[in-house]
């Protein structure tokens, strides 16, 4: 089943992007802590503390602290007391982000410390490093070779790696890589029975002797857009991947500016929340190379904030979700990455398909023109007719630079994947019914979807003629070793809607109901092995949950992509199969997971009528029932994704999450994949496959553009048709 797949893996303008190339994050080679968006506790850290010494932590996590910084907003603060007998540790980790693969660069490291009191050597804690290998350095005195730490003043402290090695030797460091780190660990130094704080700050690998840095240029072509309680800061972009980050100043008089964030050098976007409107502000951007050369100030920007109405608020964020792979999209490829920050070549291929939608409703929103849209559609249709396709059937992921598979999740990961595929061909379908004016671009467009749509051999997916499924996976080198059937209910309704709609390769619609809906052991056993439940194991369901009754649907229904990623184009309004009307089974499954998370029965920190919404992202679980997927993440696309289903209830998500909890949830690319208030984690992360759902959801709920789109390819109809659709007004808004 794919949402339990789902589950295991995820444990400008189009001139600035081909103008950008894919540079590479100096950022993710050096930086290793330099600020949290989070407000207490730093989610990439632990501590223990051994009695009688002891360790300052929230939640078992190094604190924050707002008030001391070298990169704005915050620093890790260190309180502790070193007693004998006792111990403490306060680990710092390297790598903690999916998708970002980047090796460190450099044979040093730096951090900034400041002590409010002075710190002498003897009065200092210890450190030592520990690889992705778990191969770790000595440990060595924090003030090795550096001296006391004067009171009040930041300190920039070097520690190369030989320093490590220095007092006696492990048997492990001559193994130890420093390009490969994975934790900063301090820890307990000399017994000196005394209470200190020290402030730690800006924590990068660098180099002992680098070469002279050339100061950067300063930031150019400013420009600000407000929103009703933040600011858009937006300048050139870097071209050659020599800035570190760009630090961003502000000032409430236009005279007194004051550093306020920072931004990775990768990016050239900063979002800054300034609460209640209406509020004015003005801005100033710098430049810092890797070394901490930092150019002059930018030409100020300055703008108000107002209050919105609920139009604008939804006009805004899919404006600021659709950034993502508008600004973002790969240079070359121009389709969607994976995952921000990450891999700035990993393209992926059901996000791009949910990607295509996006921009679609940023050309019917004015966001960009018809002309740039049709480009874009028409770069991304021509380099997916060079790349790697399995019996017509593209990977799940691609190199942006070459069009060749990326087997990211492993060595099996080599082949075609028929359910990314399926989300690719349901946006190419939709552009193909968008760009319908009899003008040589957009018959270009139209032949050339068709051409790529004509060619996906749905039937091969099916493995042999008499199977009554179609299968996931398949691999030139390992076959079916991943095959996986495709059994509903999940979000792979759109696969075996598409392969019965084939003009070219297409399966018997009577695989409707013996794959996706099927009733076989094969099937039951299938979904009792992803969902651990015999409620739904037949495919129907007809309990009642929170007093909601779901047709379709293991347990209380799985996690909202489910009623998401098949139905971005696919309108499920008015119809009705043998089980249910799905517009209203969606609504109902929408409305289970709202009340489960009003309930919170594992009383997680934020859960309310307000906040709710479970579904797959960076930090949650996959589609099992709740409350196994629940880890007390809400994912953003989760509620605002249900828009068509739940206005009323999605529109008050959308104002708590923007107007309470605002940069925690809201950033350059809008809405985070998600955040955990239980676990204090507020990422600013975006997914290529979630940030879709909210501007394309929210535009079915304002104009249904997306279904109508997708509806209007005449092999779609004469599909449902087949397997037996029928006319359903009761359940439909």
């Amino acid at each position: 089943m794919r949402a339990s797949l789902i589950a295991m893996l995820l444990s400008s303008s189009t001139l600035a992007a081909a103008e950008r190339g894919t540079v590479s994050a100096a950022y993710d080679r050096h930086v290793v802590f330099d600020q949290s968006a989070a407000a207490s506790s730093y989610f990439g850290s632990e501590g223990t503390a051994t009695a009688p010494s002891s360790l300052e932590l929230l939640d078992g996590r190094i604190p924050l602290d707002p008030a001391h910084s070298v990169a704005p907003p915050n620093s890790l603060r260190l309180t502790w007391r070193s007693i004998t007998g006792g111990d403490w540790q306060a680990v710092l980790k390297a790598r903690r982000q999916y998708g970002v693969n980047e090796d460190f660069d450099g044979d040093t490291l730096t951090l900034w410390c400041l002590s409010g009191t002075g710190l002498t050597p003897d009065e200092a804690p210890w450190i030592h490093l520990e690889d992705q290998r778990k191969a770790g350095t000595t440990s060595i005195n924090l003030l090795s070779g550096h001296g006391a730490l004067p009171a009040g003043q930041w300190v920039r402290l070097e520690l190369p790696l030989p320093a490590f090695r220095t007092i006696y030797r492990g048997t492990d460091d001559n193994s130890f890589a420093l390009n490969k780190l994975s934790l900063v660990v301090f820890e307990q130094g000399l017994d000196d029975l005394k209470r200190h704080t020290l402030y730690v700050d800006d924590v990068q690998v660098g180099w002992a002797h680098p070469k002279p840095a050339t100061q950067p240029a300063v930031p150019t072509s400013l420009s600000l857009t407000a929103g009703e309680r933040h600011f858009d800061i937006t300048w050139d972009a870097d071209r050659d991947g020599s800035v570190l980050r760009y630090r961003v100043y502000r000032s409430w008089d236009g005279v007194a500016y004051e550093p306020v964030g920072v931004q990775r050098g990768d990016l050239n976007r900063y979002c800054d929340f300034v609460g209640e409107p209406p509020r004015t502000a003005y801005y100033k951007v710098s430049a810092e190379a890797v070394g901490g050369t930092e150019s002059g100030l930018s030409a100020p920007v300055s703008g108000r904030t107002r209050a919105f109405t609920d139009d604008e608020l939804l006009t805004m964020a899919q404006e600021g979700c659709f950034r993502y792979y508008w600004e973002h999209g790969h240079p070359n490829a121009g389709m969607a990455l994976e995952v921000t920050p990450g891999d700035p070549n990993l393209v992926a291929l059901g996000a791009s398909g949910f990607g295509t939608m996006a921009i679609l409703v940023g050309a019917e929103r004015g966001f960009i023109t018809r002309a740039e849209c049709g480009a874009r559609i028409l770069k991304i249709a021509h380099f997916l007719k060079s790349a790697d396709r399995f019996h017509g059937v593209w990977p799940h992921f691609l190199d942006g630079r070459t069009g060749r598979v990326w087997p990211f999740f492993g060595r099996y990961d080599d082949g075609g994947d028929l359910v990314e595929t399926a989300f690719l061909m349901q946006g190419l379908l939709c552009a193909r019914s968008y760009f319908d004016r009899d003008v040589p671009e957009e018959k270009e467009i139209r032949d050339t979807i068709t051409q790529l749509w004509q060619g996906v051999e749905w039937s091969w997916y099916r493995r042999d003629a008499t199977s009554d499924f179609l299968y996931w996976h398949w691999s030139p080198d390992h076959g079916w070793y991943i095959g996986h059937p495709l059994v509903g209910w999940n979000e792979t309704m759109i696969v075996y809607l598409l392969a019965i709609a084939s003009p070219t390769h297409p399966v018997p619609s009577s695989l409707y109901y013996s794959g996706w809906a099927g009733q076989s052991d094969l099937a039951v056993e299938y979904r009792r092995g992803w969902s651990h439940t015999m409620l739904g194991d037949h495919y129907a369901n007809g309990r009642d949950y929170y007093g909601i009754r779901l047709d379709v649907g293991e347990g209380t229904g799985g996690n909202l992509f489910f009623t998401q990623f098949s139905f971005l184009g696919f309108d499920p309004r008015g119809k009705k199969d043998r089980f249910t009307n799905y517009f209203r089974n969606n609504r109902n499954l929408a409305l289970v997971n709202r009340a489960y998370c009003t309930d919170n029965p594992q009383h997680f920190k934020g859960y309310g009528p307000d906040c709710w919404g479970l579904s797959a992202g960076i930090n949650s679980g996959g589609g099992m029932p709740q409350p196994n997927a629940d880890n007390g993440t809400i994912c953003c696309s989760a509620s605002l994704g249900e828009f068509p289903y739940t206005p009323a209830e999605s529109m008050a998500a959308l104002k708590h999450f923007y107007r309470d909890l605002g940069a925690k949830a809201w950033g350059i690319y809008g809405f985070h994949d998600g955040f955990n208030e239980t676990e204090d984690w507020y990422q600013p992360v975006w997914m290529g496959l979630n940030q879709a759902q909210i501007v394309v959801m929210i535009e079915n709920a304002r104009s249904g553009l997306g279904w109508r789109l997708f509806m209007a390819n005449p092999e779609i109809q004469e599909a449902l048709d087949s397997i037996g659709f029928e006319k359903d007004p009761h359940g439909s808004p």
